[in-house]
């Protein structure tokens, strides 16, 4: 059996002033997912095979970077959020038959890529942190 993490005295958690620097943090990730995937979209057709290297890159940057930069695995979905909705918005297209996305392979590898590589991105292991205290005993 496992003994319960304990967290070192004195530490009640984040500031109301930390917790609310987060919250805007994930805030701003979101549109921030949505310019990258309109990008992504725009780039990936345009210079075949390279364009899609090139938005598949510009997408994991920022799933990585986000999930880097805030330590959670939120603020990887933050930015992936804002980044499928609207890919899937451009897939869509419009009654008249245009679309930004169009069916092909290209488009396809982009969609599903970015998809794995926010997967991926949010399972990584994080680092340890300086000072983390936080063990599990096993007895």
């Amino acid at each position: 059996m496992s003994a319960p993490a304990v967290r070192p005295a004195g530490s009640a958690g984040p500031s109301p002033a930390g917790r609310a620097a987060r919250i805007a943090a994930y805030t701003a990730l979101v549109p921030l997912g949505a310019a990258v995937g309109v990008a992504g979209a725009l780039v990936q057709s345009a210079w075949f095979p390279g364009g899609l290297l090139l938005a598949l890159a510009g997408t994991a940057g920022l799933f990585l970077g986000a999930g880097r930069g805030l330590g959670t695995q939120l603020g990887v979905v933050a930015p992936a959020a804002g980044w499928l909705v609207t890919v899937v918005l451009l897939s869509i297209g419009r009654p008249e038959g245009d679309g930004v996305l169009a069916a092909g392979i290209g488009s396809l590898l982009f969609i599903v890529g970015g998809m794995v590589l926010a997967v991926m991105c949010a399972t990584m292991a994080r680092p340890a942190q300086p000072g983390d205290t936080f063990t599990r005993l096993d007895g």
